[in-house]
């Protein structure tokens, strides 16, 4: 379900901005306009959607415009033209009053520069949006204990921001945006002032804290891979429009223009990847109740040595392979007799880097399998190795 849609957005900056918009939708370059009007287009004719509950990037260089678009769904820049609809309405309509009730309990930002009050404590910052809304101290602090948990900030309450690391700033500026617990959440590059090491672990923790809370996000960022790694979808800009909007596997394998092509071209597709993007469904499968010689009828019309069984749930039993399934209609044995357990399996979501240690070594597929050890797919390793390239 749609949680926010942008139509038509376009924003420009100088002092008449309306009067140079037929020139925008006429095609001027950003170049020639600002040489010629002193305007500057920061977003140009921009629509999307993003879904509730899902992780949306915006990537792209320095002048792109993703910090000026993202700065646009919370009105702290008012677009030229365009709708930004939330929930049903198009918040570039509201009142003063009701952009501020929009602001205190609908979104909430996270800014590349913390943006912590120094003279507050850290439990301190954390509770500022509750105290604006005019919750109780004993509720405040108790919200707000509970979510520097959930960062992993027990224990810091206490200090202040000038004792703490960047990254551990960083996780206080993300709890105070949470602690409010708004709908959606705004990240204009929370994590591009981090060290690398600190930077991959905010990642893996707004993954995670994701996984519990499922937001609605939208991300910013300059870094490919990071956008990668946390969106579900990712969008490309570049000159103020976007190039492409598309899974992570989908601008990999199918870029929409040469300079997305360009731009993906050294991304280490095995850090992208997945197993669920690389896996199949097997050719053929047998149950415990199939017998031996259906196993073998099954390897012999499919071209295989070895193949998975499974009930009828799809539920994995093992493995069994053309050389002992033969010996076991000798020997009057069942499948269940010669079952092999000594293979690799791996969840949908394993990366393909992940996977290669295995796939160079292992004699069979590697089965994915969910939670319930339901069979998925199969994985041979030409697919893994074949990623390398």
């Amino acid at each position: 379900m749609s949680k926010v849609k942008v139509e038509n957005l376009t924003k420009i900056f100088g002092r008449n901005p309306k009067g140079v918009l037929k020139k925008v939708k006429d095609g001027i370059s950003k170049d020639k306009l600002l040489a010629e009007t002193g305007h500057t287009v920061g977003v140009n004719n921009v629509s999307f959607e993003v879904y509730e509950g899902e992780t949306f990037a915006i990537m792209g260089l320095s002048g792109s415009g993703k910090s000026t678009l993202i700065r646009c769904l919370n009105l702290l820049n008012k677009p030229t033209t365009g709708k930004i609809i939330v929930d049903g309405k198009n918040i570039v309509d509201y009142s003063n009053k009701e952009l501020k009730q929009f602001r205190k309990n609908k979104v909430a930002m996270v800014f590349q520069h913390f943006g912590l009050f120094t003279h507050r404590t850290v439990i301190g910052n954390i509770e500022y949006g509750l105290e604006i809304k005019g919750i109780s101290k004993k509720e405040r602090n108790k919200i707000a204990t509970e979510i520097l948990s959930s960062v992993g900030l027990e224990g810091w309450e206490d200090k202040y921001p000038n004792e703490l690391s960047g990254g551990m700033q960083q996780r206080v500026g993300l709890a105070r945006a949470l602690a409010n617990d708004p709908d959606i959440l705004l990240m204009d590059e929370p994590f591009s002032a981090l060290d690398p090491l600190i930077r991959r672990e905010m990642q893996l923790e707004l993954i995670e804290i994701q996984s519990k809370l499922k937001k609605t996000i939208i991300f910013i960022t300059h870094d490919i891979n990071e956008a990668f790694k946390l969106g579900d979808r990712v969008a490309v800009m570049k000159d103020g429009i976007i190039e492409q909007i598309a899974t992570p596997e989908e601008i990999l394998t199918s870029p929409a223009s040469d300079y997305i092509r360009e731009f993906v071209k050294d991304i280490d597709k095995t850090r992208v990847l997945q197993a669920k993007h690389i896996m199949f469904k097997p050719s053929a499968l047998v149950t415990p109740r199939d017998g031996p010689k259906v196993a073998v009828k099954e390897m012999q019309k499919n071209g295989i040595s070895s193949l998975f069984v499974v009930n009828h749930e799809r539920i994995l039993q093992g493995l069994v392979t053309i050389d002992d399934t033969i010996n076991a209609i000798k020997e009057n044995q069942s499948l269940t007799d010669i079952l092999i357990h000594d293979y690799h399996t791996t969840g949908p979501e394993t990366y393909i880097k992940d996977l290669i240690p295995n796939a160079g070594s292992t004699k069979y597929p590697i089965a994915v399998i969910n939670e319930n050890n339901k069979l998925l797919g199969i994985i041979v390793r030409v697919s893994v190795l074949s990623s390398l390239v």
